[in-house]
């Protein structure tokens, strides 16, 4: 079920509506049972799976947490005991990433494995069976898994409520593209009844309000133009793939920033504080700044249980270097199970490397050119120069395969002329000229609004305290906006978010 839906916007007030009508105690299983319907409403068979990964680490949790209490008895004992709960730690990780494997990564080591036997001159394996996708599965499998190191390292006590972690694992706002959740966070809030309180329905639906902004308004519009250029890549040169290449970075933001705002203020209606998952991406000044804002939710994720577990930066500038694209690269494999992500990882962990590596000498150059570092112009440099980067690796992520990404970079460098800001030729990309107008407007108020907020600046605060005539005006002139300019039309089928719909091969 897509936030994006009729279904959904009939679903939400219902779920809502019961959530805070039923007794305290009785919630919890609500949402179990929402969450559930929420997932099989894309495949019933899908469930299976979710309610598979949810009892592994579940079960072991529970060895695991009782373990690590044997463990430090007799480690204050002083008596000698064997590290059983890391072996359980080990197996639950063997046995999702096993599950994650095998429905997102068979089919790709399958053609890469075809590749292969093709240079020995053998025949291609061709398996007898199809396998399809799960929705979400990376995200709810890396939420799970993250709850068995929580437990391990003591910093959550193992749940032994099986329909509370049940409901953790599947919460619906952020089961199928984040937020990923960390049990420290999110599983502790099922304890907590939760009331009916104006403020949080009120800013959960605002942020709700803007979430569908940036994705029907600015994403699904982008959309049109970057499917058209990137899909038929060989017709296009010059400026029009640099526009197509541009628009896809302002398309995956909205796309998912949109549905984690979504997904957070869906669950602040209900009294849920989801973490934060985007902080304005695109304002920052170096592309490890970049991925401190962008995805944090998984950014964190494999800070705390890939890149720390490493070594992290403990172990010499080498080490730390290595670490970091060993980190990249798996976040470009957990992206999509096809090279263009795997490069597109490694081109951002490249970057970071080469980061470090010149820093000490761009700052002697800095001092003896005598540039002002704290100047406004020197800043948009900086995040100037950060989105071209950032933007070139977008190419790779949203090209339907390796050949394409390298041909569109060649591409670029070709064809260029102005006559395309002239003769019409933009207006042939799928965009009319009102619709141009209409994503540009949208896109100078995601500007503005993002510079706002990076000057400390929160436009819901500030609307709040208007009167209450104009706040209402505010509130409803947002909503028709949305209404008045999203992407629908005769025929119109929701379209899918990026993230929620991670392909095995290709975007």
């Amino acid at each position: 079920m897509l936030f994006n839906s009729i279904e959904f916007l009939l679903f939400f007030p219902a779920v809502v509506l019961l959530y805070y009508a039923i007794p305290g105690k009785l919630r919890v299983f609500w949402i179990l049972l929402t969450s559930y319907l929420f997932y099989m409403n894309w495949n019933p068979a899908y469930a299976l799976l979710l309610l598979f990964s949810t009892a592994v680490t579940f079960l072991f949790g529970l060895l695991i947490g009782k373990r690590r209490t044997k463990e430090k008895a007799a480690a204050e004992a002083g008596r000698p005991i064997h590290q059983l709960s890391k072996v359980w730690v080990g197996v639950s990780f063997a046995v999702n990433l096993a599950i994650l494997f095998f429905y997102k990564y068979f089919d790709f080591t399958v053609d890469n494995l075809n590749v292969i036997r093709g240079w020995m001159g053998l025949a291609p394996v061709t398996p007898g069976f199809d396998v399809l996708l799960p929705v979400g599965i990376s995200f709810y499998i890396f939420q799970a898994l993250s709850y068995v190191v929580d437990v391990y390292r003591g910093d959550v006590r193992m749940e032994t409520n099986f329909i509370k972690y049940a409901a953790f694992v599947s919460f619906f706002p952020q089961l199928v593209a984040g937020p990923i959740e960390r049990s420290t966070n999110l599983l502790t809030q099922f304890d907590t009844p939760h009331k009916l309180e104006y403020d949080n329905v009120r800013d959960g639906l605002l942020r709700m309000v803007w979430g569908f902004f940036l994705k029907i308004v600015i994403a699904d519009r982008a959309a049109i133009l970057v499917n058209q250029v990137f899909n038929y890549c060989n017709y296009y040169e010059g400026p029009t793939v640099l526009i197509a290449a541009v628009l896809f970075a302002f398309q995956v933001y909205g796309d998912f920033a949109g549905y984690s705002n979504i997904a957070i203020g869906a669950a602040q209606v209900m009294g849920f504080k989801l973490m934060k998952n985007f902080e304005r991406p695109y304002l920052a000044v170096s592309v490890s700044d970049f991925w401190r804002r962008w995805h944090i939710s998984l950014s964190t994720w494999f800070r705390d249980y890939l890149y720390i577990p490493l070594g992290g930066n403990r172990k010499g500038t080498v080490r730390k270097y290595i670490n970091q694209m060993i980190v990249m690269l798996v976040s470009g494999l957990w992206h999509g199970a096809a090279w263009n992500y795997v490069i597109w990882g490694g081109i951002n962990g490249l970057y970071q490397v080469a980061g470090g590596i010149t820093k000490p000498f761009r700052r002697r150059i800095q001092q003896k050119t005598g540039a002002r570092t704290n100047t406004l112009s020197w800043r948009i440099g900086q995040v100037l120069t950060t989105f071209v980067l950032i933007d070139l690796s977008w190419i790779f992520f949203r090209a339907n395969s390796l050949g394409d990404a390298m041909h569109l970079l060649s591409s670029l460098f070709r064809g260029w002329s102005t006559s395309i800001f002239f003769d019409g030729s933009l207006l042939k990309l799928g965009l009319d000229q009102t619709e141009w107008l209409v994503l540009l407007g949208a896109l100078l108020i995601l500007l503005a609004v993002s510079l706002m907020q990076e000057r400390g600046v929160s436009v819901l605060e500030a609307v709040k305290r208007q009167q209450l005539w104009f706040r209402w005006l505010i509130y409803l002139a947002a909503i028709f906006v949305v209404l008045l300019t999203g992407i629908y039309g005769p025929g119109f089928a929701a379209s899918s978010f990026i993230y929620s719909n991670s392909q095995k091969s290709s975007q």
